[in-house]
């Protein structure tokens, strides 16, 4: 007899079309976990059995699976308005969600306040609302020769083609190359092959050469996920806000995996102590719940669109600023007071770094690396997103209970924010043996 799990399957190796997959060895070889429910940081497949959900799945859930606020928070708000178009009309969640988000903002001085916000979907429409804010300013402000980009090798900023153009990591790139916008990619400090001193000799060298092509620049804030979690210092970012001043080149930080308390503050600018001309939120932004992003815009570029009707910004989505994701969003913001935690993540954050600098007396650990609720280490090897040492890890820490998916040759946990100290123990544990399990015999 047919089991509901092998039912679902069946039907899911039929019909869906995976995101990051190659399908025709998902198709072949994968037994994949079929989650029946979530609850806090446990995924529970339909066989009943309870895995740590590692990478917050995706880096969404920061507060967790199902937290009841939020939960509640939806049920409150589908009762009064699922969602009316913010075209010509608005709504309570929506307008109170922007006034906390501009509260909470990086501060930037006099017009370079971020002081307006712009919804959308998920992280990469609204880096694709950063992109043509930017370009669209300067076209009707008096330089529309700025139309290129400028970004960090390494870097993803998602996958629009606008955001394509924007990114890093080749391998997502190259099929979409020939239809992307113009983008310089600068060398990253986060890269172990390059150094501090480098990385920003390299950035002034481009802005001296292209500042006057450049609409904007564009970077992770201190830590670059996709890349492999690569961390660099604050001083990268201090300097490439001052060559951006310098220059008349608007920077927008991608807040949308680092920020929302995952590096340790509120926002990764906060370690640098800037503040951008844009910056991008989503992920953590709704806690998991729904599809929900912002771009939050500066004074200065704000006004840039004022005037005659052509120059407004003739842009949005039908679900722009739904009720049922800003009235989430909203509740995400008082739970992160109301349970303070930031504060209570930071002895996890300090947990996490400590153990993950124990896994590089594994022969096989090349190095390791830590910030806010993050950790990874490399294994020796080869490297890059196709590299399969980090898989071997993952088939390790499945057996043991935990969802661990790597990065190619990276391993590492970004759980919620608020994990319970027992599961952040039992996770760190998994990892440990997973990694000293599964070091390639060969």
């Amino acid at each position: 007899m047919t089991t509901d799990r092998e039912r679902i399957v069946a039907l899911d190796k039929r019909r869906v079309w995976h995101p990051y997959t190659a399908m025709d060895e998902y198709a072949k070889g994968v037994d994949p976990i079929v989650v029946s429910r979530a609850e806090g940081t446990r995924l529970y497949d339909a066989d009943g059995r309870s895995y740590i959900d590692a990478n917050a799945s995706w880096w969404v859930a920061a507060l967790g699976h199902n937290h009841p606020r939020l939960i509640a928070a939806l049920e409150r708000q589908a009762r009064a308005n699922c969602h009316s178009a913010l075209a010509g009309m608005t709504h309570a969640p929506a307008a109170e969600l922007a006034e906390e988000l501009c509260a909470r903002a990086p501060r930037g001085a006099g017009d370079g306040a971020l002081a307006h916000v712009f919804f959308s979907d998920d992280g990469s429409t609204a880096v694709e609302v950063a992109l043509k804010m930017a370009l669209q300013y300067w076209a009707q402000n008096g330089r529309a020769e700025r139309c290129a980009f400028a970004a960090l090798e390494g870097g993803f900023h998602g996958e629009t083609l606008g955001a394509s153009a924007l990114g890093g990591v080749e391998l997502f790139r190259r099929p979409f190359a020939p239809a992307l916008a113009t983008c310089f990619h600068a060398p990253s400090p986060g890269d172990p092959a390059v150094s501090l001193d480098e990385a920003l000799s390299a950035l002034a060298a481009l802005f001296a050469r292209e500042a006057e092509r450049i609409a904007c620049l564009v970077v992770e804030p201190i830590v670059q996920g996709a890349a492999g979690m690569r961390i660099y210092p604050p001083e990268y970012l201090r300097e490439a806000r001052a060559l951006c001043d310098k220059s008349g080149v608007l920077l927008v930080a991608d807040e949308v995996f680092a920020g929302y308390g995952r590096s340790g503050p509120m926002w990764a600018c906060e370690h640098a102590g800037v503040a951008p001309d844009l910056l991008c939120t989503a992920k953590g932004f709704s806690g998991g719940m729904l599809p929900m992003a912002a771009t939050l815009a500066s004074e200065r570029l704000y006004r840039g669109f004022l005037g005659d009707a052509e120059r407004a910004f003739y842009y949005g989505h039908s679900f722009c600023g739904n009720p049922l994701g800003a009235a989430v969003a909203l509740e995400v913001l008082r739970v992160f007071d109301d349970e303070r935690v930031l504060a209570r993540a930071q002895p996890k954050a300090a947990r996490i770094a400590e153990a993950f600098a124990a896994l590089t007396a594994l022969p096989h650990v090349a190095r390791s690396r830590a910030i806010g609720m993050v950790g990874a280490l490399e294994l020796e090897g080869e490297a890059g997103y196709l590299a399969r040492a980090g898989w071997r890890v993952y088939d390790e820490a499945r057996r043991r209970g935990a969802y661990l998916r790597p990065l190619g040759n990276v391993v590492y946990v970004t759980p919620p924010l608020n994990i319970d100290d027992a599961d952040l123990e039992e996770l760190l544990a998994i990892v440990a043996e997973s990694v000293a399990a599964a070091r390639d015999p060969s």
